[in-house]
């Protein structure tokens, strides 16, 4: 680019140029000045760039380890090896280089690891070990290797599963059975394997009991002592959980409960007892998933849908009876008047039909005697023509049991027996007996008045000498009597 002198030089040359000459020249000046700046900007960014750090995409080795044996590159591996990477460095899923090589059967590769060092029983994040992963695939060369080296044959799993249970090649399964029997691995043996998890997981929360260590503390992802126990299927060990109270409402870090965990890994016992001890069958987690929703176990699924139809029905039942217990509440005061009131009626109807059935009882004739023989009439008559004692009073009172009582005067002379009823008043009847226990009470009480008597057959007597018929006549108001003629 030209100087500023130099520009002020050009000055007079330029004002004596044409007009034509005058583009081209401005054309020409401004053509350098586009070059000029081109290449300042290049130098500029030159500088830049070499002023800024360079920047390298860097790996863990755990990662480059894996991906060199997935890639069956041997010499990268061995001079990971060389270097101190230790074979047996794992992923987040807890996946060694071992595992990986068990499993896209790269037999040199596990020869290298295993001579380096890499543990024949490693666990990955389901306590899987190479020989399950050597099994499961059927790779009979492999397995070889790894029980010379001595694999674990009763290594079990997280569901609870052997190298043999996972294995469906015919040849690599004979196998495994040759080598567990030359062991002396028997049936029993197997059993307690299975149940060495179980044990040694009650072992420490007794430990921890004994310490006073809260068994809800978050562990690993935040899951509890309990979310072990479900995942897991570990039934004595929930249930002693339980028992000291561990928490069923408690969430990891994505938000499941212990009964998701049993939902998710097919936990059947213990989706049961998490559910009788109170587990909660519609909590959601994190990405509001129920424990139905997590559950991919058919017989689980239809477990949970038993259950939570069943837990649906109790809240309905639930819900009806304090439904009606508010009902019953808040209506006592106005119907326990209603009650008192309509016991009052009642009671005034049961008083007039007693007295009404009473009144009926006693305008009923009076029972028939039986018809006296001639030797009873001659006895009775001897009997009475027996002059009584002069002036000899006899009084003689009767009371009824009902709304009258009746006093009768009795007296007797030497010219016959005058009797004459009285009406007195009486209290009320009693209310503890029913109306024809009354009735009956009143006709046991009943004043006895002489009935008409045959004439006797012995000559010379009269009708008068025996008495005339007395008649009374009882009504609900009380006893009307007519004094017998004489």
């Amino acid at each position: 680019m030209a100087e500023h002198l130099e520009l002020l030089a050009e000055m007079p040359v330029v004002s004596r140029m044409s007009t034509q000459e005058r583009l081209k020249h401005a054309q020409k000046r401004r053509a350098q000045q586009v070059k000029m700046w081109a290449r300042a900007e290049k130098e500029a960014q030159g500088r830049r760039a070499s002023s800024r750090p360079q920047k390298r995409v860097l790996f863990p080795p755990s990662v480059t380890l894996l991906e060199a044996a997935a890639r069956n590159d041997l010499e990268e591996v061995r001079q990971f090896l060389e270097s101190g990477v230790s074979p047996d460095l794992a992923n987040e899923d807890g996946l060694t280089a071992l595992h990986q090589s068990c499993i896209d059967d790269f037999r040199e590769m596990v020869q290298q690891l295993l001579e380096a060092g890499a543990r024949v029983n490693a666990r990955d994040s389901e306590c899987w070990t190479p020989l399950h992963a050597a099994a499961t695939c059927g790779h009979l060369r492999l397995v070889e290797l790894l029980i010379a080296r001595g694999a674990d044959l009763l290594a079990v799993n997280t569901d609870g599963n052997m190298p043999y249970d996972l294995c469906e090649d015919e040849q690599t399964l004979d196998c495994l059975e040759t080598a567990m029997a030359s062991r002396g691995i028997t049936q029993d043996s197997i059993e307690q394997a299975r149940a060495l998890p179980e044990l040694h997981m009650l072992e420490d929360i007794r430990n921890l009991l004994q310490a006073g260590a809260n068994l809800d503390a978050p562990r690993d992802h935040g899951a509890t002592l309990l979310h072990i126990a479900a995942a897991n299927g570990f039934s004595e060990a929930a249930a002693l959980l339980l028992e000291h109270q561990a928490s069923l409402s408690a969430k990891d870090r994505d938000g499941w409960e212990p009964l998701h965990a049993a939902a998710y890994w097919g936990q059947v016992r213990l989706v049961e007892l998490l559910v009788a001890h109170g587990a909660d069958l519609n909590g959601k987690s994190l990405m509001d998933e129920t424990p139905l929703d997590v559950c991919g176990d058919e017989e689980v699924r239809a477990k949970l849908l038993e259950l939570k139809h069943k837990h649906d029905a109790l809240l309905r039942a639930q819900g009806r009876q304090r439904s009606l217990l508010r009902r019953r509440t808040s209506s006592a005061g106005s119907r326990g008047k209603v009650v008192r009131r309509v016991s009052l009626i009642q009671r005034t109807s049961l008083y007039r039909r007693e007295h009404a059935q009473e009144a009926i009882v006693w305008q009923q004739p009076p029972p028939a005697s039986p018809e006296p023989s001639e030797e009873d009439e001659d006895r009775q008559t001897d009997a009475e023509l027996q002059p009584p004692p002069l002036e000899v009073s006899l009084a003689r009172s009767h009371t009824l049991v009902g709304p009258v009582t009746l006093s009768s005067n009795t007296r007797a002379t030497r010219s016959g027996v005058s009797s004459t009823p009285t009406l007195v008043s009486a209290p009320g009847p009693p209310c503890c007996l029913g109306p024809w226990a009354r009735a009956r009470l009143l006709m046991a009480s009943r004043p006895h008045f002489p009935h008409r008597r045959r004439t006797p057959k012995r000559p010379g007597r009269t009708t008068a000498e025996w008495g005339a018929p007395q008649h009374g006549t009882c009504t609900p108001s009380g006893w009307t009597g007519v004094s017998p003629t004489s």
